[in-house]
Parts: C-alpha cells; structure tokens; sequence
C-alpha cells in the first residue's frame, strides 16, 4: 500500500491537559487516531516545563534517560547532486565552492568506519549526493555495506530516491537502516524542493518499508518555516504507519552560496520543543540530533538530552559541515554522567 499525504487536519476537538501529560503509546505503531496538526500544535504550545516534564516521563518509560547511541556519518559521494534543496552545499544548482567527487573507494571506506568503531559509533552512516542511484552505484556500496557489517557496526545508506528493486538489493546487502528525509511540511516543501515531490519521498519510504529494511527519516527546522508547519512535519512523520525507528531532527546549518543562508535563525528554544514534540509523538523512536550541533552550545545539548534525545551523530565532520569533536563530545556525555549504548541496550522492553 501506498503511503500518501497524512491530512492535516485543522478543526480536530481540544485536547484536554490530562491527555496531553499521560504518555500513550508503546509500539512503532501509530496511535489509534493520527496525529492532527492541531493536536501537534497544542503541544509546541505547552509550556516549555509542561513539554519537557511530558516528554522525559515518556522517555523514561521506554528508553534508559541517561545513555545515548552514537552514529558517525560519512559522505561517500560528495557534490553534483541533480537535487534543487535550497539548504544544501552539494546541489549543483548553487555555487558554494564545493567539487563534485566520484564515489569513495571501499578501502577508504573501511578506514573511516574503523575509526569510528574505534571512536565508540555503533551505527556507520553513508550518505551518497544523488538524486537517485544507479544500479553499478548499488554494486559498489552493497560491498562497502557488507564490510562495515563484518566490522560489528549497524549500517545506514542515504542515497536519495530508490526504484523498484532497489531497495530490495540494499537489504540483501545487509543494510540496517535507509534514511529518507522528508525535511519539512507538505505545505513548505515547494518552498525548498522543487525537483522532486513529496510524494516522491514517501514513496521511496513505502519502498524500504516493503523490504523489511529499518526508515530514518526526520527533517531540517530554522529553514524559515514556521511553528505550525514544524508541527505539519512532526504529523507527516508520527502518522507513518509504522513511523521512523530513526528519527534526526537537523538545525540548519546556512551556507554561503544557498539560498538559505542569511535566514533568521531559529530560537533556541524551539529546537528544544522539536525535540520534546518528536518524543512525545513517536516515543519509541531514536531520536537524534543531527546537523548543527556545532553551533549549539553543550546546555542546549543537555536541554535536548531532557526532551528525549538519545541518539547523536558523532565525529569531526557531518557529511560537509562541521560537527562537535569527538573528544568534546565524550567529555560532555561524562559531565552529563551519560554513557554510550547501543539501541538495543536503550530500549526497555514493554511492559507485559
């Protein structure tokens, strides 16, 4: 079946304040009734003490709070993409003084996956500047995907669109995880994308699913959206039946030569809310934070930490921008007296 456009509903009944503070669900399943946009909204409404208490109690009830996953991504594929995304330094249609590369050689593939195992990752990410793959790309990385599996690690591919049968490949490969981001709501989205539709990414979505293979997929705040489009993003996302078990929520991160760069940036708080909302709506999910952790100062990380983040990308570099260094980061976790798990270890087992 064929994912479409969750409706945002607008004129759904007030939700009661009991409703709002009682965690609900247990599964990756979707609550009995979807998410509204109005139900969303509600929530980035609550007060910031409100929202966090409700999301760190859900937290707790299925994660361990203070213990996070660590991902490190890799760019295997770097500039020239076809793609218009106009926060993005890889498209070729914005000139930000980044060259287009070929494909990585496996070897050096190897080593950086060694290095991040060595590091404390426990999941190595692949991102590929595509529009969509073809099939010699899929040979070349079902190679790398097999050696990073041989290595212990968890295995995540972005690659953009995939067709029919590709993602089939992908996870007899042994890939883990297939992140696909629908960066923003339905209503935003042509503001930002105009080279592929959002049909398009839940289709690619739809494809994964099908294959058995895990979805990541969250999105970029601070692109000039506003709070009840952030909240349209969170619905798209929670109504996934089943939602992402992966779930990056990204600052954006501007670049000089997109078209993005000069936006207001985001209050700090609101990224805090993100994180809270997206805990409360898909508790089950990991939810990580992902780019622009550079700029955030460590009691914002520790603020999202409380709202329910428990996964981060962790290394020296995040496909083409910066990221916190590792050392900084393990030095953080201690001073939070947090530890690194792996996702298996996170998640507490339902309650009988």
């Amino acid at each position: 079946m064929t994912t479409t456009l969750a409706q945002p509903a607008t004129h759904a009944a007030p939700i009661s304040p009991s409703r709002l503070l009682t965690p609900t669900t247990d599964s990756l399943r979707r609550q009995a009734q979807p998410w509204t946009v109005d139900a969303v909204a509600a929530l980035f409404e609550l007060p910031f003490n409100d929202l966090l208490f409700r999301a760190q109690a859900l937290h707790r009830e299925h994660f361990d709070a203070n213990a996070v996953q660590l991902s490190t991504l890799l760019s295997i594929k770097t500039g020239g993409c076809e793609e218009d995304c106009k926060y993005c330094p890889q498209s070729a249609h914005f000139d930000t003084g980044l060259k287009a590369e070929k494909l990585l050689p496996l070897q050096e593939v190897m080593e950086a996956a060694r290095a991040a195992k060595q590091s404390g990752a426990t999941r190595f990410c692949m991102g590929a500047a595509w529009r969509s793959p073809k099939p010699r790309h899929l040979e070349q990385i079902g190679e790398m995907i097999s050696g990073v599996k041989a290595l212990g690690l968890e295995t995540c591919l972005t690659a953009g669109m995939l067709d029919d049968g590709q993602a089939e490949q992908l996870q007899q490969a042994g890939l883990d995880y297939y992140n696909h981001n629908l960066d923003t709501a339905p209503e935003f989205y042509g503001q930002i994308i105009t080279t592929r539709t959002y049909q398009d990414r839940l289709d690619t979505l739809d494809r994964v699913r099908q294959v058995g293979l895990k979805v990541c997929s969250g999105g970029i705040v601070g692109m000039g959206e506003t709070r009840r489009q952030r909240a349209g993003l969170i619905v798209q996302l929670a109504n996934l039946d089943p939602y992402p078990e992966s779930v990056p929520i990204n600052n954006l991160v501007q670049v000089e030569g997109t078209p993005l760069a000069g936006t207001a940036e985001l209050d700090p708080f609101e990224f805090v809310r993100t994180i809270a909302v997206a805990r409360i709506t898909m508790p089950r999910a990991m939810v990580r934070l992902s780019a622009g952790r550079e700029a955030m100062p460590e009691s914002l990380q520790a603020l999202c930490f409380l709202a329910g983040a428990n996964s981060m990308f962790y290394g020296d570099r995040l496909l083409t921008t910066g990221n916190p260094q590792a050392d900084k980061d393990r030095a953080l976790l201690q001073r939070l007296g947090m530890r690194c798990s792996t996702e298996d270890e996170l998640a507490r087992q339902p309650a009988d």
